[in-house]
């Protein structure tokens, strides 16, 4: 059960509701975000809730049997939508693209990049300052100081930063530089960071991890919401399977399955997902015709010469036709009602 309370529920109202929740054999747990105040119910499943739907204090009750309440889609009757200071948001009503290299390299990268993000009016740019390599001898990204000239040239042209924390002592350095933190497949699980970015008030992009299940990927959501994130993305970005012809095995599945279990808005990460640049563009159409609310590509001037990931990385032209075909597709699938 789920308990929604009101805006003016005094601390008299809470504690009243929580004795008889307990009372009733229910583990009560308050979560307090900016949009609202909850209490996640687990326990007892024989109580009316009409019960408690009349209690002063209470704006709304629902049945919701999921171990991760928080997320599901079973409470919330309207779509919600993440937004921006400069007006933008990201949501299930629109498509948002998101581009830029796996790694910030140096600032005429980071310039170029941004021109052509402009010139194709894409409002995100993707690029990680902080890398997880497999390899410790590989390149691991710039750190703070190449944030901040990341940052500084986005937000000259209306552009938001997306970049990946990697650990707990990077979110306070990181906040004024970011738009929204994001966490890799490697940290996907890793509690004592998604607790934290819970703390935030910026939104959280959540990877999903190479060998973790849907179920698993949306209870690490519920940790960062439980803390009092409701501004949460899920990306499917690939998984690890037995199939070697390519880096990952791509979950066109998990994208329709997401959006039906949960609320929150859905990316796909088809850079990741094959790894192979000559397919990231079909399994970028075919996840907007699954319906995903978002796509994430690598893209970079020159791939051949890229710091990481060249692989799977699209020049500026392919990038270019891919920004069109997306947007076609995107309206192809709202004609068809998918």
């Amino acid at each position: 059960m789920l308990i929604q309370l009101e805006k003016n529920c005094n601390n008299t109202q809470l504690e009243a509701i929580t004795l008889e929740l307990r009372d009733n054999g229910y583990k009560v747990s308050l979560v307090e975000t900016l949009n609202g105040r909850y209490l996640v119910c687990n326990g007892s499943r024989e109580t009316d809730i009409r019960h408690f739907g009349n209690k002063a204090g209470v704006k709304d009750v629902h049945v919701v049997e999921d171990d991760n309440k928080l997320v599901s889609r079973k409470w919330k009757v309207k779509d919600p939508e993440i937004h921006f200071k400069d007006g933008s948001s990201v949501s299930r009503n629109d498509l948002t693209i998101v581009m830029g290299p796996c790694s910030v390299e140096n600032e005429e990268q980071v310039i170029n990049t941004v021109e052509f993000l402009k010139e194709n009016n894409i409002g995100f740019m993707r690029g990680g300052i902080f890398k997880p390599r497999s390899s410790p001898y590989s390149f691991r990204g710039l750190g703070i100081e190449g944030l901040k000239y990341f940052s500084a040239h986005c937000r000259a042209n209306g552009i938001k930063v997306v970049t990946e924390v990697m650990q707990v002592s990077q979110i306070e350095p990181m906040y004024d530089y970011v738009d929204i933190y994001q966490v890799g497949a490697r940290n996907s699980q890793n509690y004592n960071l998604l607790d934290e970015l819970g703390k935030t008030d910026k939104p959280v992009l959540l990877k999903r991890g190479m060998s973790v299940t849907l179920h698993e990927l949306l209870a690490s959501a519920e940790y960062i919401f439980s803390n009092g994130n409701e501004n949460i993305i899920l990306c499917e970005r690939g998984i690890r399977t037995f199939e070697k012809s390519y880096r990952n095995t791509m979950d066109l599945n998990a994208i329709p399955y997401l959006r039906d279990k949960s609320h929150l808005p859905v990316f796909s990460d088809p850079s990741h997902g094959v790894g192979i640049r000559n397919y990231v563009g079909s399994l970028a159409l075919a996840s907007v015709m699954a319906g995903a609310d978002g796509v994430m590509v690598e893209i970079h001037k020159c791939p051949q010469r890229a710091f990481s990931d060249g692989d799977q990385t699209l020049d500026f032209y392919q990038a270019g036709r891919l920004i069109e075909r997306l947007r076609e597709t995107y309206r192809l699938r709202k004609s068809m009602a998918l």
